[in-house]
């Protein structure tokens, strides 16, 4: 069995549906290979956050935007919300890095206010009142249900776009010009972007080895449904987050924060955990993570994360259930010095490697910027998109 498309994308994930979905809108014709019988990677075990506030301030943040702008087109189909987030603190030292913060963010182009603990408090009734000393607002970020979006997203894209999705089709090789799958199809295609998560081995497992790419397993869990009449609000983030994300470290203040949570705090250190929580469409809420990385992850989940993650969620939230509905672990690719990365092995083939737990976040602006680069001068290298610090 044979087939031609403009584009052929390997991978279902959010990245390659990006992709995609950006080709569609141009105008090619689109298949997608999927060897499972729906997306199974990093791109469903997460908060369904965009989260451009984690972004360093410039290209990345402003690529965040992008992004965002895109989801926003797809309200008609999706659940969105558009709840924007705070970083929420009860300790001096983090107050002050995130009033810096906030008075940094005009001259950087980010959208965020401080807000003193008492205002905050009575905006924001889901927070632990007693201590906080105040909150970083941002009104740009999204939640998203992955579940969700990873099924509508696909079938609205073969109704609307006409993108043709083979699912559990395994790509077993490609090349310049065609793929051949595990079901015997070979598929022509003058561009093909290979999006395939953590899976190094199959396709250009060379290539994939200049990288110096990483596997990060990250641990969460889900609270059983709220109460309807209790809402998180805006998604929520403590003070290890800006020990975190590099968005942060324009920062003077933040080398107070990290040493004491070097000296206090040495199992979230050691398992790089820092507490966030989003809401989703159904009133649960989603709590994490952690990052552990390569050789220290293991194939069973540790008790000891969950416990520390839980414990620290309560000290800022008031949640009416804690009850633990669901515990799960995610593994993502990380590239130390890119945040996200484009190479070409071959005339026409593009490896998409590393959204490094931000595909959510990036993708679709990624893709956008991608696909408009390519229009401006079909001759571009694609290795000139290559976005990290």
């Amino acid at each position: 069995m044979s087939s031609t498309v403009d584009v052929a994308v390997v991978g279902g994930g959010i990245l390659g549906l990006a992709f995609a979905w950006e080709a569609a809108r141009r105008g090619n014709s689109v298949a997608v290979f999927e060897r499972d019988h729906r997306a199974q990677g990093a791109s469903i075990p997460n908060f369904g956050m965009v989260w451009p506030i984690g972004q360093p301030a410039g290209a990345l943040y402003q690529l965040a935007l992008r992004s965002r702008e895109r989801w926003l087109e797809l309200s008609d189909i999706l659940w969105i919300d558009r709840c924007g987030s705070v970083h929420a603190v009860y300790e001096e030292d983090e107050d002050a890095v995130i009033r810096e913060f906030a008075a940094l963010s005009p001259t950087h182009g980010i959208a965020c206010e401080y807000v003193p603990g008492r205002v905050a408090a009575s905006r924001l009734p889901a927070l632990r009142p007693e201590g906080l000393k105040g909150v970083l607002w941002s009104d740009t970020e999204l939640a998203i249900d992955p579940r969700q979006a990873l099924v509508s997203l696909p079938r609205w894209l073969a109704e609307q776009h006409r993108v043709q999705f083979r699912y559990g089709t395994a790509v077993t090789a490609v090349e310049t010009g065609r793929l051949a799958t595990s079901t015997g199809e070979v598929c022509k295609a003058a561009r093909i972007f290979v999006a395939a998560g953590i899976d190094f081995q199959t396709l250009f497992p060379e290539a994939y080895a200049t990288l110096g790419l990483r596997i990060c397993k990250l641990q969460m869990l889900r609270t059983a449904q709220q109460p309807a009449s209790w809402k998180l609000g805006p998604h929520l983030a403590g003070e290890l987050t800006p020990a975190h994300y590099q968005s942060f470290e324009a920062c003077r203040s933040l080398a107070s924060v990290k040493a004491r949570i070097a000296a206090e705090m040495l199992e979230y250190l050691h398992y790089g955990i820092h507490v966030k929580a989003s809401q989703n469409e159904l009133g649960e809420v989603l709590i994490g993570d952690s990052h552990e990385h390569d050789a220290d992850m293991s194939v069973f989940d540790n008790p000891r994360i969950d416990e520390l993650i839980l414990r620290y969620l309560l000290y800022m939230l008031r949640l009416p259930d804690a009850t633990i509905a669901a515990r799960w672990h995610g593994l993502y690719a990380k590239n130390p010095s890119n945040s996200l990365t484009v190479l070409s092995p071959q005339p026409g083939v593009t490896l998409l490697a590393a959204p490094g737990g931000t595909g959510m976040t990036l993708s679709f602006g990624f893709a956008r910027d991608w696909w408009d680069a390519r229009e401006r001068d079909p001759n571009f290298a694609p290795e000139a998109t290559r976005h990290g610090p």
